[in-house]
């Protein structure tokens, strides 16, 4: 897949997710959100680490790659204003609208009138070699994504593990005290009645003692 052809599967699939973020509805919404702004993300880094350094330098593209390149600015800063809201409200609508269509504007810019003057600067070997640069870098990008998420989903599952670990030693801490105290208990209950026992005896004894007396 040549540097074209990757670039022009990203802006589709972005375009599927703008489409399904206009019929969503409530926490649905934010869920399409994510996608977008992974994809937005992913895209951005690749065009900005490999195809538009490449586009710098020729006098035909110059001016466009450096529109490019306050475009994503504008695209990031969106994002960011965008991200970690818990309820799509009105002010969110109209940030995802304007989100929605600078992305739409950068795209046709690029797709029209970047993509034409590069094939210009650059030879087909480059436009290809640029291609699977860019893929390679998705791909890295993308695995170390999922080895961070399974990071944090391991650490969860340990600490939820490590807690109700504790939660049992604490339960069976609580058992033996409760026998120790039951013994105890028994133990004052039996002494007490030795005592009472004893008692008995004395005032026996002394009951005796005064009938021998009389």
């Amino acid at each position: 897949m040549n540097a074209f052809e990757l670039l022009r599967a990203d802006h589709e699939k972005v375009a599927q997710l703008f489409e399904r973020l206009e019929s969503a509805t409530g926490k649905a919404k934010l869920g399409v959100f994510d996608q977008i702004k992974t994809e937005l993300e992913l895209h951005t880094h690749i065009e900005e680490k490999i195809f538009y350094p490449a586009l710098e330098r020729p006098a035909e593209t110059q001016e466009l790659t450096a529109e490019a390149y306050e475009e994503h600015a504008t695209v990031k800063n969106l994002l960011r204003e965008l991200s970690g809201a818990r309820t799509p409200n009105e002010q969110w609508e109209i940030l995802a609208k304007t989100l929605q269509e600078n992305v739409e504007h950068h795209v046709q810019e690029e797709e029209n009138e970047l993509f034409g003057k590069a094939r210009q600067a650059l030879e087909e070997e480059e436009i290809e070699e640029l291609g699977q640069q860019m893929e390679a870098e998705k791909a890295r990008k993308q695995g170390g994504a999922r080895k961070s998420a399974k990071k944090s989903s391991t650490k969860k599952a340990s600490k939820k593990s490590a807690a109700a670990k504790k939660g049992g030693k604490k339960r069976s801490a609580k058992k033996p005290a409760k026998k120790a105290a039951k013994k105890s208990s028994g133990k004052k209950g039996a002494s007490k009645g030795r005592s009472r026992k004893a008692s008995g005896k004395k005032r026996s004894t002394k009951k005796s003692a005064k009938k021998g007396r009389r």
